[in-house]
């Protein structure tokens, strides 16, 4: 009982701490529309089971142990979250139409942006490979292994399905969509700022 609760707080914590992954889905669901914001809550719940899938196979472990592949996996990770940064920052000025400034995107476009955002971040592959190493005890069934693997996924889905609801709502969109120019730009400088961040990092962990 003890490690489970261990589970659910770090992972609650971890869940709500801003990064790339609140980013993303605020941005889609404020400038785009609540469908698109859930499909990258999802996409985000899907990234954490590929995270969650090698932590159990033993990969995770190797990926911290090996400073190259880390590095590797991190530098792929950084250019992928300045990329859509920058894609943000070149929005064009508001020119007085209905969300002509913003790019559509597909449903499946909505849910690879929210997969790759997470499962590119070796942040997430730190949190993962950790919390199973240092509260997980080894001798702990396989079955329950996988079952907190598929809590901390529905809890990243839900939480960032909940932040797509709050922020698609019609009240805050109606009030935060005449400033979309700086909005998306102040969103892309955030991921860029992440990336830039992850990029730099020291020690590579």
């Amino acid at each position: 009982m003890t490690e489970l609760i261990v589970v659910v707080t770090i992972t609650r914590l971890a869940v709500i701490s801003p990064g790339p992954d609140f980013a993303t889905v605020t941005r889609n669901s404020l400038m785009l529309s609540r469908r698109s914001g859930l499909l990258t809550a999802l996409g985000i719940g899907l990234g954490v089971t590929v995270h969650v899938s090698y932590t159990l196979l033993g990969v995770g472990l190797l990926i911290r142990q090996s400073p190259w592949l880390f590095n590797a996996v991190k530098l792929v990770g950084a250019i992928y979250l300045i990329y859509l940064g920058a894609k943000m920052l070149m929005t064009k000025a508001n020119t007085g139409q209905p969300d002509a400034n913003v790019a559509p995107l597909s449903d499946l476009a909505a849910l690879r942006t929210g997969f790759l955002t997470n499962v590119l971040n070796p942040k997430t592959t730190v949190f993962i490979v950790s919390l199973f190493m240092q509260a997980v005890r080894p001798d702990t069934q396989l079955i329950v292994q996988i079952g907190y693997g598929a809590f901390i996924a529905f809890a990243h889905a839900g939480w960032f399905s909940l932040v797509a609801a709050c922020f698609s709502a019609t009240a805050v969109r109606e009030r935060l969509l005449s400033l979309r120019h700086w909005i998306d730009r102040t969103f892309g400088g955030l991921l860029v700022g992440f990336g830039v961040a992850l990029a730099i990092a020291r020690g590579g962990r």
